[in-house]
């Protein structure tokens, strides 16, 4: 049977090898002589999880410095000017930008007066 390799290094196993070998998601790749062997392996999620941290080098004490600096970035206050923003609503925005707009307006005393001119129909 032959297998190609695409672009992306995948490769599809033939249908009637997986069959054979049951309901399995890993494979160990080892290469020796020029040949690739493929083991299947069944992983636990725990066991997974494990073999990525040690693959990564994250022990314990890795682990815990981590935790304790996102616990002391949770604990540490915004700064006064976020704090206030959050607290400010938006709705309270939109009131002191109506105000604040209508501030600019000019009133009705700084508008010149208009006359307004009837026209009578004289009575001949």
């Amino acid at each position: 049977m032959l297998a190609k390799i695409t672009s992306k290094n995948q490769l599809t196993l033939p249908k009637s090898v997986t069959q054979a070998l049951g309901p399995v998601q890993y494979f160990e790749v080892q290469e020796k002589a020029g040949q690739i062997i493929l083991t299947p392996v069944r992983i636990q999620r725990g066991d997974a999880l494990r073999a990525k941290l040690a693959e990564l080098s994250i022990d314990e004490k890795m682990l815990d410095a981590a935790l304790d600096w996102a616990q002391k970035a949770a604990a540490k206050p915004l700064s006064a000017k976020k704090t206030a923003a959050a607290k400010k609503p938006a709705v309270t925005k939109l009131v002191t930008a109506r105000k604040t707009a209508a501030a600019k307006k000019p009133s009705s005393a700084a508008r010149p007066a208009v006359k307004t001119v009837s026209k009578r129909k004289s009575a001949r």
